[in-house]
């Protein structure tokens, strides 16, 4: 298998946890009692901060197509690869949702979906931001030299979650297409999906773009405490 191929596989198996143990908590929540609705957030922030450490050493661990094109924009990521990332990803949601469906049927829960409880046009907005916040984490962790870079896991992880923390109720904090994709396809609610891929690609955009317009460069910085 080559290096490329490699990658896509990586990409496919944490994008596979994502939503299988984030949206997996969704669906544990509506059919068990006793099971607190914080798991939900801790849920998704947990498993993409143990993905990153598990594979990010071997793709980059973006688990998101909304990340993926973020750093393609930035000029992070090479535009060759954005397809096969993104085709990785989506399988990986749509097999962890196709999972869910084969452990607990279709019945007493609705498959993890994202659904907002908000106007359209303030659910747009809302995800926008979630996954902006989020792009603006990944590329400085991911790309600057001066960061912390044995941190990125916690950092990503933490800011996954504080978005699903606050998002969750209102709009269902997707900050990402594969995430959303899975569980709409298999419960057959498509019906705003487009918001989720359209939201989370123009909030991430913006973030890496944002960062990149920031950031300090080497030619001017003079320690490691900052160009400013």
């Amino acid at each position: 298998m080559n290096t490329f191929l490699k990658q896509c596989a990586a990409e496919m198996v944490g994008t596979f946890f994502l939503v299988f143990v984030g949206c997996g908590a969704v669906i544990v929540t509506q059919l068990y009692e006793g099971i607190a609705g914080m798991t939900i957030p801790l849920a998704f922030g947990g498993v993409i901060s143990v993905m990153i450490y598990a594979v990010g050493h071997i793709s980059g661990a973006h688990f998101n197509p909304a990340v993926t094109l973020g750093f393609a924009i930035a000029r992070h990521f090479p535009l060759k690869r954005v397809i096969g990332y993104i085709t990785a990803q989506c399988l990986g949601g749509i097999l962890a949702s196709g999972m869910h469906a084969l452990f607990f049927g279709n019945k007493g829960h609705d498959f993890g979906i994202t659904s907002f409880q908000v106007p359209t046009l303030a659910a747009f907005g809302i995800e926008v931001l979630l996954t902006f916040l989020l792009m603006f984490v990944v590329i400085s962790v991911a790309t600057d030299t001066r960061a912390k870079g044995e941190m990125a896991g916690l950092a990503i992880g933490t800011a996954a979650a504080l978005g699903a923390l606050f998002g969750g109720p209102i709009t269902g904090g997707s900050m990402n297409p594969a995430r959303s994709l899975g569980p709409a396809l298999v419960s057959g609610q498509l019906e705003t999906l487009w918001l989720y891929f359209l939201a989370p690609i123009i909030g991430a955009i913006f973030g890496a773009l944002v960062y990149e317009k920031i950031r300090c460069h080497e030619d001017s910085v003079k320690n490691a405490t900052g160009c400013c």
